[in-house]
């Protein structure tokens, strides 16, 4: 067996044969046809079950006995899934190249800290108690904290190493203040079980248009940073030799995982694996190329995460299952074995 290795995580892996653009672009459609079929089964799927033609007249017609039902409580909650999930797909995509670490995930930039330490400031110190509240309070957190670990990491001159000790560090710190607040004010505590756990239900109206500025601003720049992203996984030398800024680059990286991590987390509290466990996936359906990896994870990504929401409300009927552990639950075994089966090694 030929090994080659993996220019975005630095591993070592089986060497295949590249994806031809048709079996590639038949991927997608299939992607996309796939996250079309979980939408449906989103709106369809829950205390009350709705045939699919129960679902599109809950859609449309406002005298259906199903209009509430669809447009109150379960299209808000798949829309903050499909937007949370894209979002979480290209930032995982974008940061797993940024820092050519397999294992790069929200937290290892300090995303998750960041905003779990605004929210515990706003519900101790300013007394918020409002979803709205907590999003905003929660974004500006996350975009403060990626700032922070960016100057840390060297600023313009920062590198994938210095970039992950950095967010390690901050974390750290970041985290222990939360629980130093969280053990000293007990409602802090309260309120905050809910959101940590990682959740899709029982949105605010208006939660998934407040986010989703920043998803698409996000998603446009990740989009955007694909071709240079691809020629900075061959140095920086090679890089600047192809016509891209190294620096300029890690920079808007930065800005998009920011944009993305910052509203998803915000919006849903701090959800595990989807980030770091889709782009894994994509690799083996597309190769090391981004210009196909982020579409496609931000395809896959939202599959995801309504699949586990609908499985979470399956299970534990009548009540349910949080999203964020149904995806802690599958994602850990999977990701194991996906690793083990692609025979990851350090170099």
């Amino acid at each position: 067996m030929t090994l080659t290795k993996d220019p975005q995580t630095g591993g070592t892996v089986a060497a295949a044969p590249p994806p031809t653009r048709r079996y590639r672009a038949a991927g997608l459609l299939g992607a996309l046809t796939l996250l079309l079929a979980l939408l449906v089964l989103s709106l369809a799927v829950g205390a009350k079950a709705l045939s699919p033609g129960e679902v599109w007249h809950g859609l449309l017609d406002p005298d259906s006995p199903d209009y509430t039902v669809v447009h109150r409580m379960r299209l808000p909650r798949t829309a903050l899934g499909l937007l949370a999930g894209a979002a979480l797909g290209l930032a995982g995509g974008v940061m797993q190249a940024l820092t050519r670490n397999p294992l790069a995930d929200p937290g290892l930039l300090g995303i998750n800290a960041g905003a779990s330490a605004a929210v515990v400031s706003a519900i101790s110190f300013a007394g918020i108690t409002t979803f709205t509240g907590f999003v905003w309070f929660a974004f500006l957190g996350a975009a403060a904290v990626s700032v922070l670990v960016f100057a840390l990491g060297g600023g313009r001159g920062a590198t994938p190493a210095r970039l992950a000790l950095a967010g390690t560090a901050v974390n750290a710190a970041v985290y222990s203040y939360v629980n130093a607040v969280q053990l000293l004010d007990t409602a802090s505590l309260d309120r905050m079980r809910f959101w940590t756990v990682g959740s899709l239900a029982g949105p605010e109206p208006g939660t998934a248009s407040q986010v989703a500025p920043f998803v698409a601003a996000g998603a446009l720049l990740a989009l955007a940073l694909a071709r240079p992203l691809n020629a900075l996984a061959l140095g920086d030398e090679s890089a600047r030799a192809l016509g891209a800024h190294p620096a300029r680059t890690r920079a808007a990286a930065v800005v998009a995982i920011t944009l993305l991590c910052g509203a998803a987390t915000a919006a849903c509290g701090p959800i595990v694996f989807v980030g770091l466990m889709v782009p894994h996936l994509v690799r083996a359906l597309t190769g090391p190329d981004l210009r196909w990896q982020l579409p496609y994870c931000a395809a896959l990504a939202p599959a995801l995460l309504l699949g586990a929401d609908v499985l979470g409300r399956v299970l534990a009927r009548p009540s349910e299952l949080q999203v964020g552990i149904v995806t802690a639950v599958l994602g850990g075994p999977f990701f194991l074995y996906f690793v083990r089966r692609r025979r990851m090694v350090t170099p």
